[in-house]
């Protein structure tokens, strides 16, 4: 059998505890020792997250929420919120969080709260803040544990993204997540999909390319809540990097015709009844006026001063996380996507 490549983050890692000069000595013989690399896998991790409180949402649902919304060493990648369902059946995930450290102290979390076991994760998206903690969750209940995902997220967590998110939390975190192993979801799930917890239906949604081509929400149809993932936001701008304006206001529409929900809970920020209707507002003041610029034959950074003068944008600037910095990569990317839709 071949041998298995090396992780580069590992092989860093070990050469740091091993020291240059003895890094040097086995350098010509590596692949001997990848089982000695295997072991260290296993006392190479970053520190244990601090607690935080859940706070409850409605009757069922949970929510750990992160203050913040981009991932630091001081954060240790805790920028996403944390939601869980407990049901007569026991604790399903509604995205796990993004570390092996992080996914520990949700269950820590969720042993104050309840005995009942972890019976299910979903993961909304391939984006690694949403999922990475997968790994806390399958060590403890088991390899055999379901985790669901679109077929597109699944292949992407499987496939480039999952290594590509991996590395990117451990960079920006300054190796506070060192030790996540990723685990990809074993079951996949369409749109209109429906799980029986007992006294909880978890009811799946997918409207096309919004966030990114697989998102997916879920509705916890007795509480009258939905689990929007990244498809919108709180007081922080969705990363459009790999979705689609017109997409994302088809899903809000879809959402609000077909899950009827009074709480809408983000990936980022506060759960309540208006987080579709801010993020529809700001997408709306950069996609309107990129359509506008593209259809006068105006160039991109005109499109940007109309932008940002539009009070519907303007309006957000103060309060939303990350602002000055991604207002402009967020027109170009509206621009772009309006050329597009010109043609």
């Amino acid at each position: 059998m071949p041998a298995r490549p090396v992780d580069p983050t590992r092989r860093r890692l070990l050469a740091a505890s091993l020291g240059g000069s003895a890094m040097a000595a086995v350098g010509a013989t590596w692949p001997a020792v990848q089982a000695f690399a295997d072991d260290m896998e296993h006392f190479i991790k970053g520190p244990a997250v601090p607690d935080i409180a859940p706070q409850q949402l409605s009757e069922h649902v949970w929510m750990i929420w992160s203050r913040d919304g981009f991932p630091t060493p001081e954060n240790q990648g805790m920028m996403c919120n944390v939601t869980f369902a407990i049901t007569r059946k026991g604790v399903v995930m509604l995205d796990p969080g993004g570390s092996l450290q992080i996914g520990e102290m949700v269950i820590r979390q969720i042993r104050k709260l309840t005995d009942k076991p972890v019976v299910a994760i979903f993961n909304s998206h391939y984006h690694g803040d949403h999922w990475l903690a997968n790994h806390a969750f399958v060590d403890a209940y088991g390899a055999d544990l379901p985790i669901h995902a679109h077929p597109h997220t699944a292949r992407e967590i499987a496939g480039v993204q999952g290594n590509l998110w991996r590395s990117l939390m451990e960079r920006w975190t300054n190796q506070a997540t060192a030790g996540t192993r990723i685990v990809a979801p074993n079951r996949t799930v369409e749109h209109g999909a429906e799980f029986d917890f007992g006294d909880v239906t978890l009811r799946v949604h997918h409207y096309g390319v919004a966030h990114t081509p697989g998102d997916i929400c879920l509705q916890v149809v007795e509480d009258n809540l939905t689990y929007v993932g990244d498809v919108a936001m709180d007081r922080r701008i969705a990363n459009m990097d790999d979705g689609s304006y017109p997409g994302t206001f088809r899903t809000y529409d879809a959402l609000e015709a077909n899950a009827r929900s009074a709480i809408w809970v983000p990936g980022h920020g506060h759960a309540g009844p208006g987080v579709l209707d801010w993020n529809r507002e700001l997408f709306a003041g950069i996609w309107e006026n990129c359509v506008q610029a593209v259809e006068e034959g105006l160039p991109m950074d005109a499109a940007r001063e109309m932008v940002v003068k539009d009070p519907r944008v303007a309006g957000k600037a103060a309060d939303t996380a990350g602002f000055d910095g991604n207002i402009g990569k967020y027109v170009s990317l509206a621009y772009l996507e309006a050329e597009k839709e010109a043609f």
